[in-house]
């Protein structure tokens, strides 16, 4: 009887925990169920917790096992089947998260460019932050695993870490730090076909979008967003060219190399289909508006309540300069054909601008850029986050909540939207 009891009961304790393990941190779990944002939120926060009961489960099992208990059905060749089972289900996403990844949020090297052009396409786009002369260039590619990017010499200065997100193409630059203690940030999972990273200081997370921890929903608690801007790499060459270009080089230990490969081509192969189709890879999303197709690259900014993004098109419709007002102040949009990049910078000049350069001189003096721009991502999770964002707005007047376009009306949400 109590053999039974203790084999019964460490075996659903394990597989339960097990199950939520796999779906709700496994990522490629995501393909195939539709996993609820509070869910993973959850684990999350109690990751250790849960992983500790499940094992304390999967003991608990083997010893009613060895005192008799379970039917015989459940081994094969002496050795329990379903604790193969139970073990990849914990196993599994343990490795993707903590060693698949291995953010860089520390460690990230650096290269001068003259290294930089063997691994980077001249055409191709980058990430790029800089301060106090000091620029720094990031590629998609170079990005797309560890997701996390900076190291103690820091930026000009200051502590600046790059976060990228390959499932939004959204790269946004953040200080590390919230209330003044700075975040020991790691890459969970993604949801709303955006990043979720945690602060394992606190096992607070924080959704890559927003920047602020998931509990404090008034934005009191958030890192300070570092002005991000993409540009292509001959670009970067031209404007910055004793600037440094983030490459994350293969390790030299072969196992990890050759499991970075499989991650790798693993990743591309994802990435790859979400640029080509309409229909999120893991559609994870709780909300749909066609006001533009789902992949459409679009620059967004967020100032106060407000939230403005525009298209590349619409951008070159306008001769590449575009006067508008977001959340009460006005901005400038600007595309340099020299340098091949779209940048937003306040204009508090009180008149519309006329001319601007790519360093931000224009005919009313030097505009700083806008640090909440996120550059060239995807409309579906722009809209996933921002879902009463105007589009395309010209003008410098101030507008009312009437006056900007409304989303259309989309199904009923399977769970509570994530407030701003």
């Amino acid at each position: 009887m109590l053999a039974n009891l203790l084999f019964y009961l460490g075996l659903v304790v394990s597989l339960s925990i097990g199950f939520m393990y796999f779906r709700d941190l496994g990522d490629i779990s995501q393909m195939v169920l539709k996993v609820k944002r509070n869910n993973m939120i959850r684990f999350i926060r109690n990751e250790n917790t849960y992983i500790a009961v499940g094992v304390g489960g999967l003991a608990l099992m083997l010893l009613g096992h060895l005192m008799g208990g379970g039917p015989g059905w459940l081994f094969f060749l002496g050795a329990p089947a379903v604790t193969l089972l139970i073990v990849f289900l914990f196993v599994f996403p343990w490795i993707w998260v903590h060693v698949g990844l291995r953010n860089q949020q520390d460690s990230a090297r650096y290269f001068p460019i003259s290294e930089a052009k063997q691994f980077i396409n001249p055409s191709a786009s980058v990430l790029v932050i800089e301060n106090n002369g000091h620029a720094r260039a990031h590629s998609d590619a170079q990005l797309m695993r560890p997701h996390l990017a900076g190291n103690s010499e820091g930026l000009g200065g200051d502590d600046i870490v790059m976060t990228y997100c390959a499932m939004a193409n959204l790269g946004l630059a953040y200080k590390p730090q919230i209330n003044g203690k700075r975040l020991d940030l790691e890459v969970m999972a993604q949801h709303g076909n955006n990043l979720i990273l945690r602060d394992n200081t606190t096992g607070e997370p924080i959704q890559q979008i927003y920047g602020r921890f998931d509990n404090d929903p008034s934005d009191q608690s958030a890192m300070q967003p570092w002005p991000t801007f993409r540009m292509s790499f001959r670009g970067f060459q031209k404007a910055y060219p004793d600037g440094e270009v983030f490459l994350n080089k293969p390790s030299s230990n072969p196992f990890l190399r050759l499991f970075d490969l499989f991650t790798e081509t693993v990743f591309a192969s994802g990435i790859a289909k979400q640029h080509q189709e309409s229909a999120p890879v893991m559609d994870n999303m709780s909300h749909s508006d066609d006001r533009l197709p789902n992949k459409t690259y679009v620059w967004g900014v967020t100032i106060a309540d407000d939230a403005v993004c525009w298209t590349d098109d619409f951008i070159a419709e306008h001769q590449g300069l575009i006067n508008a007002n977001v959340g009460g102040r006005d901005v400038v949009v600007a595309y340099d054909p020299v340098y091949e990049s779209v940048g937003v910078w306040y204009n508090d000049g009180g008149a519309p601008i006329t001319k601007i350069d790519f360093f931000g001189n224009s005919n009313h003096g030097k505009l700083s850029r806008v640090e909440t721009l996120r550059s060239g991502m995807f409309w579906h999770v722009w809209v996933e986050f921002f879902p009463a964002t105007d589009i395309n707005r010209v003008g410098t007047e101030t507008l009312d909540a009437a006056q900007i376009q409304k989303p259309p009306v989309s199904e009923p949400e399977t769970e509570p939207k994530q407030s701003q």
